[in-house]
């Protein structure tokens, strides 16, 4: 009387399949890594439909062509900080609002938010779309 089976499970692991997993994984990190730059600056500027309750004592704005004005009067960008002190002068609680469309260098909104932080003026950041 026989009692083996016909049928023989191999107790072999097939690593072919698993083999081409990782070697896609592979290429997969390989061709994406460069895209990822750790030295970039990720901002995500918030977009707020409500009013301050700031009192606005002068507006800076900038456009995408990079011009400066302050309350809808263009001004030179080098004259910005000499006007900024000249407009704020005797005021109890000074702030500027600065607004600057998104397509305008973060830089420029920084040179702004410096002068702001060198005479003290308090600041609030708009973004126009």
């Amino acid at each position: 009387m026989n009692l083996r089976g016909r049928n023989k499970v191999s107790p072999e692991f097939n690593m072919s399949s698993m083999t081409d997993i990782v070697f896609l994984l592979l290429v997969f990190f390989m061709l994406t890594s460069p895209a990822v730059t750790p030295e970039a600056l990720d901002l995500l500027l918030p977009k707020a439909k409500g009013k301050t309750s700031n009192q606005q004592n002068v507006s800076v704005s900038i456009n995408k062509d990079l011009e400066v004005f302050i309350n809808s009067e263009q001004i030179n960008k080098n004259q910005l900080e000499i006007e900024l002190q000249k407009r704020l002068r005797g005021e109890e609680d000074p702030t500027i609002i600065l607004r600057a469309e998104q397509s305008v260098p973060i830089q420029d909104a920084v040179n702004v938010m410096d002068i702001a932080k060198r005479n003290k003026y308090k600041i609030v950041l708009a973004v126009k779309p």
